[in-house]
């Protein structure tokens, strides 16, 4: 099956939507499409690695905002019907909202609109998908009632990324997501995969429902039903 894949900035949900791509590209030719802000989540992360490392040759590409600019050739594959099936995931609200009133201004929401006029199968993971709070888990963050002030701050300098001001915040545009600082910090001020609970909004989730009337779209709530239909 030929396969593309998207993915937007979320970070509920990516690493699970991360380890089933991984596991789908060993039978499958996968693209990988990237927002911009799908990309940048992906480095705060530490996923984006492996992305490129599913990704090489044609029909395995990976393409972003940035590579594609604003004509985003790449996915008129879609509406051609080169694809056995388009999958985004995990989908953020500001996507789902452009999907719904037809505005693809990114290579996710273009993607999902060539699709549409290819009749190419589309399955999305939207991330506000009812009522429910939901945990998800944060990027690398400085817990600044832990922090100490060191004089000289061993996180920081071992930060590959000079990512890191001490007693201030992680700057995430740098920071990709490898835990060293995590590991130096003698007072565990810097942790990561600390997890919140975040609330839904009713608009959100209004607009996800509507998504799921369009015609040749498919959602669900977790990643790990899309093997339902591979299978």
């Amino acid at each position: 099956m030929r396969i593309a894949w998207a993915i937007t900035g979320a970070g509920h949900l990516l690493e699970e939507s991360v380890e089933l791509l991984e596991k789908i590209s060993k039978n499958h030719d996968v693209t990988v499409f990237l927002s911009g802000a799908g990309e940048d989540v992906l480095k705060m992360y530490g996923l984006y690695q492996k992305i490129q490392n599913i990704t090489g040759g044609r029909y395995n590409e990976l393409e972003t905002d940035q590579t594609q600019k604003y004509g985003y050739p790449i996915t008129g594959r879609l509406s051609l019907g080169k694809y056995d099936l388009l999958i985004v995931s995990p989908a953020t609200a500001n996507t789902v909202s452009k999907i719904v009133y037809g505005i693809s201004d990114t290579i996710v929401t273009n993607a999902v609109a060539q699709a549409g006029k290819g009749k190419v199968k589309t399955i999305i993971i939207p991330v506000d998908f009812d009522l429910e709070d939901v945990n998800t888990i944060l990027p690398a963050k400085i817990e600044l009632q832990k922090c100490k002030n060191c004089q000289t701050c061993q996180a920081a300098e071992a930060c590959p990324n000079n990512a890191i001001k001490p007693q201030e915040e992680i700057n995430l545009q740098k920071c990709t997501g490898c835990g060293v600082c995590e590991n130096l910090c003698p007072h565990n001020a810097i942790t990561t995969g600390k997890i919140i609970t975040i609330y839904m909004r009713p608009i959100d989730i209004e607009n996800t429902k509507k998504l799921g009337q369009m015609p040749n779209i498919t959602i669900y709530k977790q990643p790990s039903q899309i093997l339902k239909y591979i299978k």
